[in-house]
């Protein structure tokens, strides 16, 4: 059985990059009125309290979603962060942060009575954790591999499709095993919207995911990164977050360059942000 739990990171830099371009697609999303089945394969618990033994051995949000937080009245007149932080602190039980919600909660805010929402936690504990948290009525709680579960599942019901893959690559397969998902719900669904994290690691096995993409021929897909400090530096841990968005809606990838520009200014001097546009092999 796989060990990871994600409570031990909640709150990261790297979860303040993934959920930021999430809520900049899930923003586009909603400017229709037509029906989104959105799908989380990797879900977590969905609420994480920054003050559970978890979360506080390494205490990573400190170094994340923290360091906006301290800032949040000064990054308000940012078109995407300003909103970001105004959700951010509906997620709070009062006026100072105490929890950071996962990828189900920001799936779920965005969750329409039209749209359906799949979320997918394959960890025995972890979907006990999910099982408590609140989800709209249209959401399904899908004990297995969420994968797997996509792919079988393809094409929706509804005539948009928002995936969000985020496994904690504990297996090394799974570098090669997203690629492959992401070139199947290409191939079935061209139109679906499909976001992908990774890890920056010193060891680069993330390049096999990034290779593997390329040579599927996949079009439409931008590449951002955030650094905390360069390679070079971390001889241990994660230096760096990653994210691939297949088919981003129209302005997502300036939008996101000019609050991610802001966001790295709040996490340190070494901190920085990269993006790209990608072209098939």
């Amino acid at each position: 059985m796989l060990a990871y739990q994600h409570a031990y990171h909640a709150g990261n830099f790297a979860d303040v990059h993934k959920h930021l371009a999430v809520f900049a697609v899930l923003r586009h999303l909603l400017r229709k009125p037509s029906p989104v089945t959105y799908v989380d394969t990797h879900a977590g618990r969905g609420l994480y309290p920054l003050d559970a033994t978890e979360t506080q051995r390494l205490k990573e949000y400190r170094q994340g979603v923290a360091s906006l937080w301290s800032m949040r009245e000064h990054l308000a007149d940012d078109p995407l962060l300003g909103p970001w932080c105004e959700q951010l602190a509906a997620a709070q039980a009062a006026s100072r942060l105490s929890h950071y919600p996962g990828s189900p909660w920001w799936l779920s805010q965005a969750c329409r009575a039209q749209d359906r929402l799949d979320v997918y936690e394959l960890h025995p504990g972890e979907a006990g954790h999910l099982e408590s948290q609140a989800l709209p009525a249209q959401a399904r709680r899908l004990h297995t591999d969420g994968l797997a579960g996509l792919r079988t599942s393809l094409p929706p019901a509804t005539p948009r499709l928002c995936v969000l893959i985020d496994p904690s690559y504990e297996l090394k397969q799974e570098y090669l095993d997203v690629a492959e998902t992401l070139q199947a719900v290409a191939a079935k669904v061209r139109h679906a919207i499909v976001l992908i994290w990774y890890p920056l690691l010193p060891s680069g096995r993330h390049h096999e995911l990034l290779d593997a993409v390329r040579r599927s021929g996949v079009r439409k897909v931008w590449r951002s990164e955030v650094q905390l400090h360069p390679r070079g530096d971390a001889a241990h841990g994660m230096y760096g977050s990653g994210m691939l968005i297949f088919n981003p809606p129209w302005g997502v990838d300036t939008q996101l360059d000019d609050s991610l520009a802001r966001v790295v200014r709040c996490l340190g001097d070494t901190a920085m942000h990269t993006s790209q546009w990608w072209v098939p092999e």
